[in-house]
């Protein structure tokens, strides 16, 4: 383990950390925020993603997939944090469960922490909506009303920014919109 990359994805972690703590304090939800990912600091989610950290522009993830043909890290993060899709995809069901509501708040904040973690002053307010359109939407196995209810927010934020769109009584309209 190089020491720069201890300290390196130490740093990234926290900046990403502390984006999703602020939001989820405009969220409605700063003890999510503040116990948002820490099983990032397990040793097989951060021992792998420091042999594949990437200088803090975009996760080690891809990387370990690439060379391994898998990722530890990813397997181990997914199965613990019910902010993420994946922890939800069950192969043998009929269709994905509807996501209770309070996981979907993290899981916006999260993905919007991402994208302005890895892009830095890059970052603008379109960023999430075309990610989550061309990376993640079609690709992912995810109920549709949950895509329905991601997708909305994405086009607020992306239109409206941030500010304006990621409030507890905003996005609690735009779940039940979809998910009720």
């Amino acid at each position: 383990m190089k020491l720069k990359n201890v300290f390196g994805h130490l740093k990234t972690v926290t900046k990403h950390k502390w984006t999703v703590f602020k939001l989820s304090v405009k969220a409605g939800i700063p003890i999510r925020g503040l116990l948002h990912d820490l099983s990032k600091y397990s040793y097989t989610e951060f021992s792998e993603s420091v042999k594949y950290y990437q200088n803090g522009k975009r996760s080690p993830i891809p990387v370990a997939r690439n060379e391994k043909g898998y990722s530890a890290a990813w397997l181990h993060h997914k199965g613990r944090n019910k902010h993420h899709l994946e922890y939800w995809c069950d192969a043998d069901a009929k269709e994905p469960p509807i996501i209770p509501f309070k996981y979907c708040e993290e899981l916006i904040c999260d993905k919007l922490a991402a994208g302005i973690t890895y892009n830095g002053k890059e970052w603008k307010k379109e960023f999430e909506l075309d990610y989550w359109n061309t990376k993640e939407r079609y690709k992912v196995v995810a109920n549709e009303k949950i895509k329905e209810f991601i997708t909305e927010v994405f086009e607020q934020v992306a239109e409206h920014g941030i500010d304006k769109t990621i409030s507890k009584r905003n996005l609690k309209r735009i779940y039940d919109k979809y998910c009720s």
